[in-house]
C-alpha cells in the first residue's frame, strides 16, 4: 500500500497545476496543528463534493483534536500522514490526502501562481517521464503494446500520445497497459481514447459541486496522426496500482465495450479535485467533483474497476498477448497466417 500511495502522490505532483514548493515546517506545536485542522475542516465544508460527508469528516477531526489525539505529534510528515488516514477512514475517498514540506503547493487563489521558470521545470520533469508514455512496442504477431504510466497535461503530452498511436495504428490488435498508471490529466484520457474510435464518442460526465454543473467528456473529432480505429481488438491491463485517470480510461472503454480488461481490480478512486493550501506548510487534495458514466450511471469510486478476465497483474500481459493471437488466428482468412499465429501463441505459453 505504501508503494501504491507514493506512486499516486508522485504522479499527481508531476501533472497537477501546482506552483511554489511548500516550505519545510518547523516542529509542530498546538497552534500550528490547530491552524491545519481548522483550515482543513473549513475547506472540506466549502469544496468537498459531498457536503454531508464533509461535515462528518470535519466533526471527526475536531473531535480527535479535542480529545488530544494529535497532541503528541511533532513531526509534520507524521501529522500529514495521520490526517490522511483520518480523512480516508471517515470519507472513504482515496483521493483525500494531506501533504507537507518539499511538496508542490497549489496555484490559483489558494496558493502561489507558478513562475515561468517553474512551469518550464514542470514540463521538463514530464518530458523526463516520457509524458506518461513508458513503452511503445510491436509484439509477436503484429500485436501493439503501449505502456502508459500516467496522463501528463494534455497540452504537453499530446505529441507523445500522437507519436505512440501513429506508430501502433497498423497493429492487428492492441494491448494498453494501465497497471502502473496512477492518474493525471483527464483531458489526456479523452485524447488517447480518441485514437480508438472512428466517430466522436461520449465517454463520461463530471459533476462539479462549484456551480452545481455537469461537464460532458467526449473523444476528439479530429486528432493528428493516424487512428487505430474501433474495428480492431483492444486489451487493457489493470492492477491495484491503476488509479484515478488510469481507472477512468479503463472504465470508459469497458462500459463502451471497446476493450477487454485483463488483470486485477483497480484502486477505486474516481472523484477529481485539486490541491488546496491549508497553511504555508500544509496542503490538501480535496475532490470537488464526481464521475457519472452515461451507461452505468455511476463510477468505480470505492469499488475499483473489475476486469473481465481476472488474473494476477504480473501475468496480465502474457494473457492478453495469448488471447490476442488466439483471436487473430481464429478470424484469419489466410490458413498460413493462422498457422503462424498459433505457433507464436505456443511460444508465449512456453
Amino acid at each position: 500500500m505504501k508503494l501504491f500511495t507514493a506512486a499516486v502522490a508522485a504522479f499527481f505532483a508531476l501533472v497537477l497545476p501546482f506552483g511554489a514548493v511548500l516550505a519545510a515546517p518547523p516542529a509542530l506545536d498546538a497552534s500550528v496543528r490547530g491552524q491545519v485542522i481548522d483550515s482543513l475542516s473549513r475547506q472540506l465544508q466549502d469544496y468537498y463534493v459531498y457536503p454531508d460527508v464533509a461535515e462528518k469528516i470535519a466533526s471527526a477531526l475536531q473531535a480527535k483534536q479535542r480529545r488530544g489525539d494529535y497532541d503528541s505529534i511533532i513531526e509534520p510528515k507524521v501529522f500529514a500522514n495521520v490526517l490522511t488516514d483520518d480523512l480516508r477512514e471517515v470519507g472513504h475517498d482515496k483521493h483525500l490526502r494531506v501533504n507537507t514540506g518539499d511538496t508542490p503547493a497549489p496555484s490559483g487563489p489558494a496558493g502561489i501562481a507558478p513562475s515561468a521558470e517553474q512551469q518550464a521545470d514542470m514540463q521538463k520533469q514530464m518530458a523526463a517521464h516520457g509524458y506518461g508514455i513508458a513503452k511503445v512496442e510491436t509484439l509477436m504477431g503484429n500485436v501493439g503494446y503501449l505502456d502508459v504510466r500516467g496522463f501528463g497535461r494534455v497540452e504537453f503530452s499530446a505529441p507523445a500520445i500522437t507519436a505512440a498511436m501513429t506508430h501502433l495504428a497498423d497493429s492487428d490488435a492492441l494491448i494498453i497497459d494501465m497497471r502502473h498508471n496512477g492518474g493525471g490529466d483527464w483531458a489526456g484520457v479523452a485524447f488517447l481514447c480518441s485514437y480508438l474510435f472512428d466517430a466522436r464518442t461520449h465517454l463520461d460526465d463530471l459533476y462539479w459541486r462549484n456551480g452545481d454543473k455537469t461537464q460532458e467528456n467526449w473523444t476528439n473529432s479530429d486528432v493528428p496522426g493516424k487512428r487505430y480505429g474501433q474495428r480492431k481488438a483492444v486489451y487493457v491491463l489493470t492492477g491495484p496500482r491503476t488509479f484515478s485517470a488510469g481507472e477512468e480510461f479503463s472504465y470508459d472503454l469497458q462500459q463502451l465495450k471497446r476493450a477487454t480488461l485483463i488483470g486485477e481490480t483497480t484502486g477505486g478512486g474516481a472523484n477529481p479535485g485539486r490541491m488546496r493550501l491549508l497553511t504555508p506548510y500544509f496542503a490538501a487534495f480535496i475532490p470537488n467533483g464526481r464521475v457519472i458514466n452515461p451507461i452505468s450511471k455511476t463510477s468505480w469510486e470505492g469499488t475499483g474497476v473489475l476486469p473481465e478476465i481476472n488474473v494476477p497483474a504480473d501475468e496480465a500481459l502474457t494473457t492478453a498477448h495469448r488471447l490476442a493471437l488466439e483471436k487473430l488466428a481464429s478470424v484469419s482468412s489466410d490458413p498460413q497466417k493462422a498457422i503462424q499465429l498459433e505457433a507464436r501463441m505456443r511460444e508465449i505459453m512456453h
